[in-house]
């Protein structure tokens, strides 16, 4: 099984005939995503690959093939109200590509989304993949193998590093997440290790943090409270100054409770066991197996 995403999902892709998401939904297309629609203002009524229609907006789309998922491949000044004119159309689950969404827009969309009883994964994030059901966002295809373990991150590149080296050791994946790092974002660690509890296919979870904000402690506490399935994780920035951002929009320390080692004792001292480095989890999942 999988979270969030399967073989029933039924994905419009905001941004279809642009750069970016007309490379991308080929390789939707092509790991088995069912992309049954594509929306760019003004270009209604084309076909996309000869495939896919195109409408002008997301309610069309979803009127007329009855998509439930949408991604966003939309510029920042645009990409807030990409995601509130997919809530507003009735999709349930929103994933939001885009980098460089401002704060502020974030301010308007995080409780519109809410409202509308809709998902939202992102902004600033690769996506999910189900192996071998459905891919929604950028990560490989390339990368995946079915199996049980369940990954959640913050950062991208992480969770390829991650999975590869999974997937190299025999040890294939039920969803892999990127939840972002931006200050304001939808779907968070805790939704992700819920998910992850109640899918029978999800043996043991990965979960990569990063330093910045306290996400991974209450995400710790939520495993110490909640969680039956073993959890390991891992904190990257352990060596980032105080101060200066690293990488992610979230990813700074303020005072004490976005260090690393801050994060890495709460993981501890809630039963999750750390990696030191990304190598390492491929030891560690096995020894939860």
């Amino acid at each position: 099984m999988s979270i969030f995403v399967d073989k029933n999902t039924k994905l419009v892709v905001q941004g279809i005939t642009g750069r970016d998401g007309s490379f991308h939904t080929k390789q939707m297309m092509d790991f088995g995503t069912q992309v049954v629609a594509g929306v760019t203002p003004g270009k209604g009524g084309q076909k996309f690959e000869d495939k896919v229609p195109v409408f002008n907006t997301v309610a069309e789309a979803v009127s007329a093939t009855g998509a439930n998922t949408s991604v966003i491949y939309v510029p920042p000044p645009f990409a807030a109200d990409a995601i509130m004119e997919a809530a507003d159309a009735g999709v349930r689950f929103i994933v939001a590509i885009t980098e460089g969404v401002p704060v502020l827009d974030m301010t308007r969309v995080w409780p519109f989304v809410k409202e509308k009883g809709a998902r939202l994964l992102g902004p600033n994030c690769p996506g999910l993949i189900s192996a071998g059901q459905s891919k929604v966002g950028i990560i490989p295809a390339r990368i995946v193998t079915p199996g049980p373990v369940g990954i959640v991150s913050r950062s991208g590149t992480l969770t390829y590093e991650v999975v590869y080296q999974l997937t190299r050791a025999g040890l294939g994946q039920t969803t892999c997440v990127g939840i972002g790092g931006d200050p304001i974002h939808g779907t968070n660690f805790i939704d992700c290790l819920a998910a992850f509890e109640a899918d029978p296919a999800t043996k043991v979870i990965c979960m990569m943090g990063e330093i910045g904000g306290t996400d991974e402690q209450d995400a710790a506490r939520y495993v110490k409270e909640n969680m039956k399935k073993p959890v390991v994780g891992f904190i990257a920035g352990q060596t980032a100054p105080p101060g200066r951002r690293m990488g992610h929009a979230g990813a700074i320390i303020s005072g004490s409770s976005g260090t690393a080692a801050e994060k890495i004792e709460a993981f501890r001292a809630a039963g999750v066991s750390v990696a030191n480095r990304p190598v390492e989890f491929v030891e560690l999942v096995k020894q939860k197996i």
